[in-house]
């Protein structure tokens, strides 16, 4: 996620942190070249069929009606995400006071606390593709990492874990009824949060339609030059660089948007998140609590 200043009015045409110009600045020159193309063979060799630009216009509000929509529709899945990673904060969080007020200071504190930070590192390792195995091993121990590491839902296995912690306690009639109750409804919100990022990841926007936007898309920036001949004339390159920027432009955010958790520029800051989540876990545990995450290079990951 990019962490920076709004940049200058000045600065503002030549920022390419986070812009989407690199990703689609073929497209865009292509456009160009085509509409170069088609005025040089107009005016030159034969005349070319000129398209109304009436009718493009009319195409085009249709076009950026389509594509509003399925930008919201990634930003409602970005935003989600967001929200469900601050739900999951918020619960460690609330886990730590709870064992302060129902558990109190001790081993079993902190096998409860210890695991749920295994469980957030386990979650970003499911969504991102990627091993957190290091990251466990500081707050697990190696033989509790590769066992919740071999299940096939890993950070499902950790929110077991802890409930077989607070079964336990339970049996020892080491925490009250009331204390099991609230401390179980706290893994359950937990366990749904992880569902609900689990659905995010799996399920992208329907591939049908995304197909039908970007196929409209280029055959609108295809057709914009026979609509520019006569009312830009050699600015037509320009006008059609300048509407491939948008349409394209707009696709590529939808692209980032639409799958929240890749570690991409836009993408969320899981790594960060977990940060946030240890350092709460270490401070409920009156332990020293790590540097929170920084961004490099205006990138928080």
């Amino acid at each position: 996620m990019i962490v920076r200043e709004h940049p200058s009015s000045l600065q503002l045409f030549f920022v390419m942190q986070g812009s989407v110009v690199p990703k689609i600045i073929g497209r865009i020159i292509g456009v160009a070249l085509l509409s170069v193309i088609v005025l040089t063979v107009d005016q030159h060799v034969v005349t070319l069929p000129h398209i109304s630009i009436g009718a493009m216009g009319i195409f085009g509000v249709a076009l950026s009606l389509f594509l509003g929509f399925r930008n919201n529709a990634a930003y409602d899945r970005w935003w989600e995400a967001r929200k469900l990673w601050g739900s999951m904060i918020a619960d460690v969080r609330n886990l730590g006071r709870h064992m302060c007020v129902f558990v109190g200071k001790g081993a079993d504190r902190a096998h409860l606390l210890s695991c749920a930070v295994a469980f957030a590192h386990l979650h970003r390792g499911f969504l991102r593709g990627v091993d957190v195995r290091t990251d466990l091993l500081d707050w697990v121990g190696e033989d509790k990492t590769a066992a919740m590491i071999a299940r096939k839902n890993p950070a499902d296995a950790a929110l077991r874990s802890m409930a077989d912690q607070l079964g336990k306690l339970a049996a020892s009639d080491a925490i009250s009824g009331f204390g099991q109750m609230t401390i179980s409804q706290t893994l359950s919100s937990l366990a749904l949060a992880q569902a609900g990022c689990e659905r995010i990841v799996t399920t992208p926007l329907p591939f049908v339609y995304s197909l039908l936007v970007r196929r409209t898309t280029y055959l609108y920036c295809w057709l914009l030059p026979f609509a520019l001949i006569e009312s830009t004339s050699w600015f037509a390159p320009v006008f059609s660089a300048i509407v491939a920027y948008v349409f394209f432009g707009l696709q590529a955010v939808t692209n980032e948007l639409e799958l929240p958790f890749r570690n991409v520029q836009n993408g969320l800051p899981l790594d960060a998140m977990c940060r946030v989540i240890e350092i709460s876990v270490c401070e409920a545990l009156d332990r020293t609590p790590p540097a929170a995450w920084s961004a490099t290079n205006h990138v928080l990951t």
